[in-house]
C-alpha cells in the first residue's frame, strides 16, 4: 500500500497529542465516509513512517478506533472500517424547530448510597486558594450580574475540557452553567416540549428516575425504550410515535452502567435527526473509567446539532459546589439563553471564577486522576465481595466505571423495594432497581462505590448476604419483609 501523504491526515505538532489528532482524523473520516466501510486501513508501521511519528502513537490510536467499533482486525490481517450506518451523516438538514417553559426535582445517606461523591479526599487547600484569591480580590465584572449563561472563562475551561477528555465538540457561546443537571433537563425540556401537549418523550428504560418525573411534568407522553448490554436500542421504538425529546446515559447508563454501541449511537442519532428531535446526553460521571479509557461523547460524533451535551462538578468534585453545565446546539443557544435568563438559574460568579481558576491550574485533572485510582479500587473491592457473599442471590455487574454498581436477583419475582428497605433498616442504603422502570421491571439493587471502604467491605458484604437471606433472598412478597 502506498504511503499517505501529510495532507490525508494533517498533524498539528505544537499542539501535543498526536494519538489524539489520529484518532480524530479518522474517526471524522470514517463518519464523514470519506473512508468507506470495509476499506482496508494503511499498517500502523506504514502510516507511522508516512506521518513521521511513533508506530506506537498510531497503533494507540488504532486500539481506541477498534475498541469504540470504527475498526475491524484480526491478527495477521489488515484493519478494516467496521460495517456502519452512515445515514445519521447524510447531508445536513434544516435545523430542528423549538418552543417554551416548565418545572424542579430533591435526595439522602448511608453505606453503599448511590449518587454521593467521596469528599473526604476533597482538595480543600487548592479550592480554597482559587476561591480566596477570587473574593479577595474580585474583579469589577465578578462584583455585577454577569451574564446569565453563565462567564466566559469558565465556559472556555469547561469546553478545553471536555475536547480533550470527552471529544465534546463547540465553542464556549454553547455552554450554559446551571446550579444542577436536573435544572438543565426542566430548561431544554420546556423549550422542546409543549406543557400540557401531546408531545413525546423517549426514556432509556430502565433510566434516571428524575429525569422522568420532569419529563413527564410537561404533560408529555413518556415512551421507555430498552436497553440492554450495548445500551438504548431504538430499533425497539419502531412504530411508536415520534419523539421531540430522548434522554440517553450513553457513555455510563444510569442505572444499569453500560456504553452503547457504536451502532447503537449512529441509529440513535438517525432517529433524532429524521424525527426532529433533540437528545438530552446526560454524561454524569463518565469521566471515572476503570480498565479503558473513556468512550467518545454522542455529542462529538453528533454532525446535525441533534444533541445537548449535560455534565456536572457534582459528581466528580462535590455536590455542595452546585455547578452543572449544558452544551447545547448552536440552534438553540439564543432561545436556552433567554429562558436561563428568565428563570434566574444562576451560580455564584465567585464559584464558577475560582472553578474556572481551579481548571486551568490543572487541579481538576490532578483530581481526576487521583479519585480514579481510588474509586477502581474501591469498585473491584465491592465486586469482588459482593460476588463472593451474595452470588447465590444476586447477579454483580462488572463495575467497569462510574460511582454505581448494578446488581440483579437471580429470582426474577423478588421484591427489591421490600430487600432495599431490610438493608436500609441496616444502614445500607442501595436503591431497588425497579424504581428506575416504567413498565415491568427486572428486580436488582444499586450500590455506591464511592465510599466504600475496602477494608470493611468484605464484612459489609456478608451482612448485605445475611439480611438478603434472612428475609428470603429477595423471594416475592409473603410479609417477610418490613417496610419503612
Amino acid at each position: 500500500m502506498p504511503s499517505l501523504p501529510p495532507p490525508w491526515l494533517p498533524l498539528d505538532r505544537a499542539s501535543g497529542n498526536l494519538e489524539e489528532q489520529v484518532y480524530r482524523h479518522m474517526r471524522d473520516r470514517i463518519l464523514s465516509g470519506k473512508i468507506a466501510t470495509g476499506q482496508r486501513l494503511p499498517s500502523t508501521r506504514v502510516l507511522a513512517t508516512s506521518l513521521g511519528i511513533a508506530r506506537s502513537t498510531v497503533v494507540s490510536a488504532y486500539e481506541r478506533l477498534k475498541s469504540e467499533g470504527y475498526l475491524n482486525t484480526t491478527t495477521g490481517s489488515a484493519s478494516r472500517v467496521a460495517p456502519l450506518s452512515m445515514s445519521a451523516f447524510a447531508k445536513r438538514d434544516a435545523a430542528p424547530r423549538s418552543i417554551r417553559p416548565a418545572p424542579n426535582v430533591a435526595a439522602e445517606q448511608r453505606s453503599l448510597e448511590p449518587g454521593v461523591p467521596d469528599l473526604t479526599d476533597f482538595p480543600h487547600k487548592a479550592w480554597a486558594r482559587c476561591l480566596g484569591a477570587r473574593a479577595r480580590w474580585p474583579r469589577v465584572h465578578d462584583l455585577g450580574y454577569g451574564e446569565a449563561c453563565g462567564i466566559r472563562e469558565l465556559r472556555e475551561e469547561i469546553i478545553e475540557h471536555l475536547s480533550t477528555t470527552r471529544g465534546v465538540v463547540a465553542r464556549p457561546e454553547q455552554v450554559l452553567i446551571v446550579p444542577s443537571t436536573r435544572v438543565a433537563i426542566d430548561l431544554l425540556a420546556s423549550l422542546r416540549l409543549t406543557v400540557g401537549g401531546k408531545d413525546v418523550a423517549w426514556m432509556e428504560e430502565p433510566g434516571y428516575s428524575t429525569a422522568k418525573v420532569i419529563l413527564a411534568k410537561t404533560g408529555a407522553s413518556i415512551i421507555p425504550v430498552p436497553c440492554d448490554d450495548a445500551g438504548m436500542d431504538v430499533s425497539g421504538a419502531v412504530g411508536l410515535p415520534p419523539p421531540r425529546t430522548i434522554y440517553t446515559t450513553p457513555s455510563h447508563q444510569y442505572p444499569t452502567g453500560t456504553t452503547m454501541s457504536l451502532q447503537r449511537r449512529l441509529a440513535l442519532l438517525d432517529v433524532a435527526r429524521s424525527s426532529g428531535a433533540l437528545v438530552l446526553e446526560d454524561d454524569y460521571d463518565s469521566d471515572f473509567q476503570y480498565g479503558s479509557r473513556p468512550i467518545a461523547a454522542l455529542q462529538g460524533i453528533d454532525r446535525h446539532e441533534v444533541v445537548a451535551y449535560l455534565g456536572t462538578f457534582s459528581k466528580i468534585l462535590a455536590p455542595g459546589l452546585r455547578v452543572a453545565y449544558a452544551v447545547v446546539p448552536s440552534w438553540l443557544i439564543d432561545e436556552a439563553q433567554a429562558a436561563l435568563q428568565l428563570r434566574g438559574a444562576v451560580v455564584s460568579t465567585h464559584i464558577q471564577a475560582a472553578l474556572a481558576d481551579f481548571i486551568r491550574e490543572g487541579r481538576l485533572r490532578a483530581y481526576l486522576r487521583q479519585m480514579n485510582e481510588k474509586y477502581a479500587e474501591r469498585m473491584a473491592a465491592t465486586v469482588s465481595a459482593l460476588r463472593h457473599h451474595c452470588g447465590h442471590l444476586l447477579d454483580v455487574t462488572e463495575g467497569s466505571g462510574g460511582l454505581q454498581l448494578a446488581s440483579w436477583f437471580h429470582n426474577r419475582t423478588a421484591d427489591d423495594a421490600a430487600a432495599a428497605d431490610a438493608l436500609r433498616q441496616d444502614g445500607i442504603a442501595p436503591q431497588p432497581m425497579s424504581r428506575f422502570y416504567l413498565g415491568a421491571p427486572r428486580p436488582g439493587l444499586l450500590f455506591g462505590i464511592a465510599n466504600a471502604s475496602t477494608k470493611d467491605i468484605d464484612a459489609l458484604a456478608a451482612r448485605i448476604a445475611r439480611i438478603l437471606t434472612k428475609c428470603g433472598g429477595g423471594s416475592a412478597p409473603t410479609g417477610t419483609l418490613p417496610h419503612q
